[in-house]
């Protein structure tokens, strides 16, 4: 294992559930629009990848949303720009942190020699915001190579993104391994050929997942994972260290949920 391939929404931050849901509901509200996202129907909503397709896609269904295609995709580009505003607002007002244990398990890897990159199909502004109120992370440049939505032309499921991830690192994919937190993620990562650890996300705690080569909680946690660990890492650590990781790619074994 020679890369780290680290997705964003859900899996270095909770985004979805304190960033960006709100900051579209903002959004709604600055346009005078009566919609109003909650955390149930967002929820639904994530299946489909990227924030544009998502408006689209819930437009689709509303009887109040304008009738022509083109208005739609008009009034979806506005409302997305904007939200990426609120969204980058509410990230500096210090709404959306770092899940817990991914800073120190990066700094880990970064000590260790491995390359990371980031391969998410948000926007590039996005995660500036994001990195920018982490500074521990070491933004954009403190990785070796950044894939975001602008850089694919399909979205998650489909695996260009960590395809264009590893070009950039020059790795094969069985060099890698992607940390990912959605059954999205999870598949775009396994039809690239790369190896997926899923943590759990708030919206797919209960998600079916499968054929990842671990799957758990949270990076901050070693009980809940399946392959299971041992109560405590090496070094004393009481979170998922770069050994654990080493260790689930070097059995090679796909688990689900269920198995």
């Amino acid at each position: 294992m020679k890369a780290l391939l680290w997705d964003v929404d859900g899996t270095l931050a909770e985004t979805e559930r304190d960033g960006h849901r709100v900051a579209f509901n903002e959004a709604f509200e600055a346009l005078g629009l009566p919609w109003r996202w909650d955390e149930a129907h967002y929820g639904r909503l994530l299946t489909v990848s990227g924030g544009r397709e998502r408006l689209l896609h819930d437009m689709a269904a509303r009887t109040d949303a304008p009738p022509l295609a083109q208005q739609r995709e008009a009034l979806a580009a506005e409302l997305h720009a904007l939200k990426n505003r609120r969204y980058a607002d509410r990230v500096a007002a210090g709404a959306v942190a770092l899940r817990p244990a991914v800073a120190a398990l990066i700094a880990e890897a970064r000590r260790q020699g491995l390359r990371q990159a980031i391969a998410t199909t948000t926007s590039r502004a996005n995660l500036r915001a994001l990195l920018a109120a982490a500074p521990a992370l070491g933004g954009i440049d403190g990785f070796d190579a950044v894939v975001c939505g602008e850089d694919v032309q399909r979205k998650k499921p489909d695996p260009e993104v960590f395809q264009r991830a590893l070009a950039l690192l020059q790795l094969p994919s069985l060099q890698a391994l992607a940390i990912e937190d959605s059954p999205g993620g999870a598949a775009a990562a396994r039809a690239a050929g790369v190896p997926v650890v899923v943590t759990r996300s708030h919206y797919f705690a209960q998600a079916t997942i499968e054929g990842a080569v671990a799957i758990g909680p949270g990076l901050d946690r070693r009980d809940g994972w399946r392959p299971a660990l041992t109560e405590r890492g090496g070094g004393g650590e009481g979170r998922v260290t770069l050994a654990d990781l080493q260790h689930w790619c070097a059995l090679g074994d796909c688990v689900s949920q269920f198995t």
